[in-house]
């Protein structure tokens, strides 16, 4: 038996999707983190009740790491097939971070697998919910907290309280964390659905696309060129991204890349 609690703005589709496997679904009126608070209270209250969470806090780590291992799986498949394309490794690996968990398991399994030449790792966020990038600015180390609404069409990325372990990765090994708002999501989401010829289409939604948005950002834009340049990404680059999740907003996705809302800035 499987309850769960949906934050604030969650749309039906996803919703619809949750419950048709079998979970007792709720939208609550709060965010994500507060939506953690009340499974993990609901679990400590139940005899048999286990929560099943990505976010690690003192206490309860275990399945959290569990968690980031099964991330990691994404990275040794990938790890995969750039060995079977004949290509040593990704030169830089761009991963997209809620919590932490997909970006700590990610930046973990390239950082142990070339460890004398790791790839540049660069974590991008929703900039409403930017909390490892605000930790990063902070630069003492220690992780920041967002709180409140964190209104942004990355739905999936909507979260203000990191994954403890997957900071103190984070933290020790990325290059560049940057804070992203809906246009480069949106326009990762167009790149992706309508391809140069003879690349193929990926059908990506908000979250999973935000990576192609940024990197056609700062390969196209002179505006970004200091940071391009900093992180040595230019035309000779090897570039790993992951798409970590299709339309599941289907009436925003075609917002987005019919309609052609938040345009890029």
């Amino acid at each position: 038996k499987a309850v769960v609690h949906m934050p604030k703005g969650s749309v039906k589709s996803r919703f619809d999707n949750i419950a048709a496997e079998g979970a007792q679904v709720t939208i609550e009126d709060v965010n994500y983190d507060e939506c953690v608070r009340m499974a993990a209270a609901e679990a400590e209250a139940c005899e048999n009740g286990v929560i099943v969470q990505d976010t690690a806090w003192d206490g309860y780590e275990e399945i959290p790491s569990w968690i980031m291992e099964g991330y990691g799986t994404m990275a040794s498949e990938a790890a995969e097939q750039y060995a079977a394309a004949g290509v040593e490794r990704p030169t830089h690996v761009f991963v997209q971070a809620g919590v932490g968990s997909l970006a700590g398991g990610v930046v973990g399994y390239f950082t142990n697998l070339f460890p004398e030449n790791p790839p540049t790792f660069v974590v991008m966020e929703a900039d409403t919910a930017a909390c490892l990038y605000k930790g990063a600015v902070a630069g003492d180390g220690d992780p920041r907290i967002v709180d409140g609404d964190m209104p942004t069409i990355m739905a999936g990325l909507a979260c203000g309280e990191p994954n403890t372990l997957g900071w103190d990765i984070l933290r020790n090994h990325v290059s560049v964390f940057v804070s992203c708002p809906n246009w480069v999501a949106a326009k990762g989401m167009r790149v992706l659905g309508a391809p140069r010829k003879g690349d193929p289409r990926v059908i990506s939604g908000e979250s999973g696309a935000v990576g192609a948005g940024l990197i056609t950002t700062l390969m196209e834009s002179d505006e970004y060129a200091e940071l391009r340049e900093a992180i040595g990404l230019d035309e000779t680059s090897s570039v790993l991204l992951f798409s970590t999740e299709g339309d599941t907003d289907p009436v925003n996705y075609r917002r987005v890349v019919w309609d052609g809302a938040y345009p890029a800035e």
